[in-house]
């Protein structure tokens, strides 16, 4: 029984995708019918690909309706603009009466198929079905009423549906036959040769009738059912090529009108989008201008700048504002001209709405703001660079004329070897006097210092020069303090230079020592193993290495590169050796790069982890979902069994039942096996756990041997009742009035009875029981 409704299941899931498929082909070809009249641009290969903008959709409701449908979004690429035109769609297709159920836009516009060949089911219901009218019958009725009609004098022919009716082909080729006998032998046609009919039919109505192909032989053929909404689609073709010329010349005069108006408004849309295009690519090609922020170097080129500026305001601008009131006024006589017509409101295309120039129109003021704010700040900067300019220039010249020639007396040493001692307390004196005249004149090297600063805060041009300049007087200075402190100041240097070095040599030590017991202790975490036995476990070592990395790591990586620029410090000092560590920045690199070669190595470790209890915990719920089946069956079994035992029936009646039950539980005995397989590939994974069932692979084994035990005992013990029955004469009502009795004493449902329940019995049945039980 199972096996039939999986069957059934199955055929019918083909029957499905073959009317799908059968759908896709003939509705493409219906709407391409249609489309081919917009252009070779237009027509679509793939339904449900082609469609999802909605840009064609709205173009082959235009076609059908013959009323001018815009998309409102047409340059738009992100899916909103697509699910607006869409809406578009089933707004218009709404409008027109149509109850649209279940069809949503956003479904259209990810290209689902079966969506879309149902909006477009309900489009050629509603413009090429509904309007079909025979004696006072419409749409389908009276489309299969005006077949029947047209096929009544032909023979083997016979239309009650869509689908099977035409399944030979000679339907069709009949319809043409009636209208058109010189285009079809239909005497020569033989019911049989249905691939040939069909094929005959195709032909010559896509040749001679300029309907085309919509429909494929081999799929009807090979189809038992073939789709009926195909048959009435390709079949409404017929109907409506074989109309009355009146009808369509009456429906080209109204569409003609509808036309016309739409090519007014069509006009003025492309006027509206030309002149938006313009006022907008003019504001954008003038932007840059704008944001240009360029310092000169002049104050003559900034004057240019200003005034260059406010031509633009006076000249440039004033037109393109009122370029801009034109376009609004364009788009509202655009607007009102639409809802006159009772057209819908236009939408103009992405990026050219009346609000997107507003925006546009907006950014541009605010550009020309900043502009001018920019420009006359540069003017009132010019003005102040020139004046700082040339006072460091005055200074600058009367440092330098000072220090000119001051170097040499204090070079000079044979006059100190020569001098006696009053001599050398007069040279003292005189260097004392040197040094403070020295020190009165660094003074104003602070001054300079001062312009400087001032100059590159106003991002003067020259401001390298003049720093140069300073900096070369600064060492005129600093020579003359040298050569003034000669040995002295050379040695007090040089042992301030080494006492800076030995700290920082020190410093070096320390930090290196801490740096790396901290990289001993991080590699030791690294290395660290690890078990999990749930996903929850990796994730949770997973969140602790991602913060180990976020912080711990950073850390370590800020600690190196402050140790690293110590050493580096060092190294530009010549000082490489360092008596206080034996961790040179050589040592503490490769093992840095130790520390960052095991992260990913970590981090590939918790992934492959990750996977690992990812996959057991699938082998979990495909076990479970067994189990759980199983063991559910197992004890629906149970239950039948009891009831079955319990039931007041024929002996011969409730052994067939069970017969019947233990041939079911031997077919069942493959879903065991699939579940113990399952249960082998767990236990091979190591999983030991499940929390997604109650069931182990031993409860359900010892379960299901006692469910098979238990269906033999009963069929046993029913056996044995029939032989005591058929040997001692009891009749089948006896036996179930025994039976009767002893279930109804049967108070726990053990299949015994005790000596009190048994002696209950036989008095039930009448016996006359005398003396001590």
């Amino acid at each position: 029984m199972a096996d039939q409704q999986e069957q059934e299941t199955g055929q019918k899931l083909l029957l499905d995708l073959a009317w799908e498929r059968q759908q896709k082909k003939t509705f493409t070809a219906w709407c391409n019918s249609h489309l081919r009249k917009a252009g070779q641009a237009f027509l679509i290969e793939e339904i449900n690909e082609d469609f999802k903008d909605g840009i064609k959709l709205l173009k082959l409701l235009e076609i059908i309706s013959g009323e001018k449908l815009p998309p409102k979004e047409t340059k738009g690429k992100m899916r909103i603009h697509k699910i607006n035109n869409i809406n578009q769609v089933l707004d218009f297709i709404g409008s027109k009466g149509v109850r649209l159920v279940g069809i949503s836009a956003e479904e259209i516009c990810d290209g689902s198929l079966k969506m879309t060949l149902g909006m477009i089911w309900t489009i050629i219901l509603r413009f090429a079905i509904q309007d079909i009218s025979v004696e006072e019958m419409s749409a389908k009725e009276g489309l299969l009423l005006w077949c029947q009609r047209k096929t009544a004098p032909y023979k083997n022919v016979n239309v009650q549906n869509f689908h099977t009716s035409f399944k030979d082909g000679l339907a069709f080729c009949a319809l043409i036959h009636r209208h058109r006998p010189e285009l079809i032998d239909y005497d020569s046609l033989r019911k049989a040769n249905d691939m040939d009919n069909l094929n005959l039919a195709f032909e010559v109505a896509d040749k001679h009738l300029d309907i085309p192909k919509m429909l494929d032989a081999e799929d009807i053929h090979n189809t038992i059912k073939p789709d009926e909404r195909a048959i009435m689609t390709y079949v409404s073709s017929y109907y409506h090529a074989f109309s009355s010329s009146q009808q369509a010349e009456q429906a080209a005069k109204r569409i003609g009108k509808v036309l016309d108006v739409n090519k007014e408004n069509q006009k003025l849309m492309e006027e509206y989008e030309q002149m938006a295009s313009d006022l907008l690519e003019w504001i954008r090609s003038t932007m840059p201008w704008l944001e240009d922020k360029t310092p000169e170097h002049t104050l003559q080129k900034a004057a240019e700048n200003l005034e260059e500026f406010r031509q633009y305001s006076k000249v440039t601008k004033p037109p393109k504002a009122e370029e801009r009131a034109r376009l609004e006024a364009h788009f509202h006589t655009l607007q009102t001209k639409l809802r006159v017509s009772g057209r819908p409101a236009y939408v103009p295309s992405e990026g050219k709405l009346v609000t997107d120039i507003a925006h546009a129109w907006k950014g541009l003021e605010g550009g020309e703001k900043a502009k001018q704010e920019f420009l006359q700040n540069e003017l009132i900067r010019l003005e102040r660079l020139e004046r700082l300019a040339a006072t460091f220039e005055r200074k600058a010249n009367v440092l330098e004329k000072w220090v000119e020639g001051q170097d040499e007396p204090l070079k000079s040493n044979d006059e100190i070897v020569a001098a006696d001692l009053p001599e050398a307390n007069a040279l003292l004196k005189k260097l004392e006097t040197f040094e403070s005249d020295l020190e009165a004149h660094s003074d104003r090297l602070d001054k300079l210092d001062s312009i400087i600063k001032e100059l590159t805060e106003l991002n003067y041009h020259r401001v390298d020069a003049v720093t140069e300049r300073k900096q070369g007087i600064h060492d005129r200075f600093d020579q003359l303090r040298d050569l003034s402190a000669e040995r002295k100041a050379r040695i007090q240097a040089a042992i301030e230079e080494q006492q800076r070095l030995d700290s920082m040599r020190v410093d070096y030590a320390k930090r290196a020592a801490l740096f790396n017991n901290w990289m001993d202790n991080v590699m030791d975490d690294l290395d660290e193993s690890f078990k999990c036995h749930t996903i929850r476990d990796v994730e949770e070592l997973k969140a602790q290495f991602e913060e180990f990395k976020d912080t711990t790591l950073k850390e370590g990586n800020d600690s190196y590169e402050s140790l690293n620029d110590l050493a580096q410090q060092l190294a530009q000092a010549s000082t490489a050796d360092n008596p206080y560590t034996s961790h040179t920045p050589t040592s503490v690199y490769e093992k840095w790069c130790k520390v960052l070669e095991k992260v990913p190595q970590r981090e590939a470790a918790l992934e492959n982890e990750l996977q690992t209890q990812t996959y057991n915990e699938e082998l979990r719920v495909q076990f479970a979902e067994k189990a759980n089946a199983i063991g559910e069956y197992i004890e629906q079994k149970n239950q039948f069994l009891a009831d079955v035992s319990t039931a007041d029936r024929p002996l011969e009646e409730t052994v067939q039942v069970l017969k019947s039950l233990n041939d079911e539980a031997a077919q069942y005995q493959p879903q065991l096996d699939e579940c113990e397989t399952v249960h082998q590939t767990v236990q091979a994974a190591l999983v030991f756990d499940n929390p997604h069932t109650q069931y182990t692979m031993e409860t359900l084994r010892a379960n299901w041997s006692q469910l098979l035990a238990a269906i033999n005992r009963n069929i046993n013990e029913i056996e044995n009742q029939m032989l005591l029955r058929d040997s001692r004469g009891i009749t089948e009502q006896q036996m179930q009035e025994y039976r009767s009795s002893f279930n109804h004493f049967d108070k726990d449902g053990s299949g015994q009875l005790d000596k009190n329940e048994f002696r209950a019995c036989l008095l039930s049945l009448g016996y006359n029981l005398s003396g001590d039980p």
